[in-house]
């Protein structure tokens, strides 16, 4: 039953998302492959996470989207998230899922909360960090940037990064709770705060040094996109297999670890 509540829950998520433009074809079939699981190897708190970010994230993606449309014309990850996108954010978690269901063991939570809490606080930075009036400064040296450039940051995406790693982290409290798991409020919190923040700047770090760049030839700007002001961009430094979803993928882990280690340690 769980796996049919999973199906169809993921379905209708999954429809009204891809209706919204908020998720392409590949994206949406992604989705409900992955909230069926979720729901199916694990209840309310793994499915409810992940809806959590999604939800949150979709509605910050549309928010003010005209102020940011010029932005992210030059990031790989945008508002339609297409199955690699989807599989980047939530497919790490998903086998946190099944390692718990096939052998429980509270190590698997507080990974999947480290996961969970990275993805969202990287996407809380990134739609609120592209609204800041003051110019990001770059991860490396503190020097300014211009704004939508990898490895940039600023008060306010950390901020906001700050507050979507702690929403994690309390809301996964909450439907843990529904669910019958025993656990402690301060520490999911805590948990999801510091694993987002540690996930995010990864992220910020190896966008400004190990993941693939593009120059645009018509502006000069670095960018993630192949294509730029209607021409094809060049290669401009990283490495090539670190794609802005690799980046994705190792940060999350990262954030995963960090979470576990916090909740071990409280």
């Amino acid at each position: 039953m769980n796996w049919l509540i999973g199906a169809v829950g993921a379905l209708i998520v999954a429809s009204s998302a891809y209706r919204k433009q908020s998720l392409t074809g590949s994206g949406a079939a992604a989705a409900v492959l992955m909230g069926t699981i979720y729901y199916g190897a694990g209840n309310l708190f793994w499915f409810g996470t992940l809806l959590l970010f999604f939800i949150t994230s979709t509605a910050l993606s549309k928010y003010r989207q005209s102020s940011k449309h010029e932005l992210e014309k030059s990031y790989a990850k945008t508002g339609n998230r297409d199955a690699g996108q989807v599989f980047a954010n939530g497919g790490i978690g998903m086998v946190l899922c099944l390692l718990h269901f096939i052998n429980p063991h509270e190590a698997w939570i507080f990974l999947f909360i480290g996961v969970m809490a990275t993805v969202t606080a990287d996407t809380w930075a990134t739609e609120f960090g592209s609204l800041s009036r003051k110019p990001p400064r770059s991860i490396l040296n503190g020097k300014q940037l211009p704004a939508g450039t990898s490895g940039g940051v600023s008060w306010l995406g950390s901020t906001a990064a700050a507050m979507g790693g702690a929403v994690i982290g309390g809301g996964a409290w909450l439907f843990g709770l529904w669910s019958g798991l025993e656990s402690d409020l301060i520490a999911f919190i805590i948990a999801g705060l510091l694993g987002g923040l540690a996930g995010a700047f990864t992220d910020s770090l190896m966008g400004a040094t190990v993941q693939k760049m593009y120059r645009c030839t018509v502006c000069g700007k670095a960018v993630e996109v192949h294509q730029h002001c209607g021409k094809e961009t060049k290669r401009s430094g990283g490495w090539s297999w670190m794609t802005n979803d690799a980046v994705n993928l190792i940060s999350s882990l990262i954030g995963g670890l960090v979470a576990w280690l916090v909740a071990g340690a409280l």
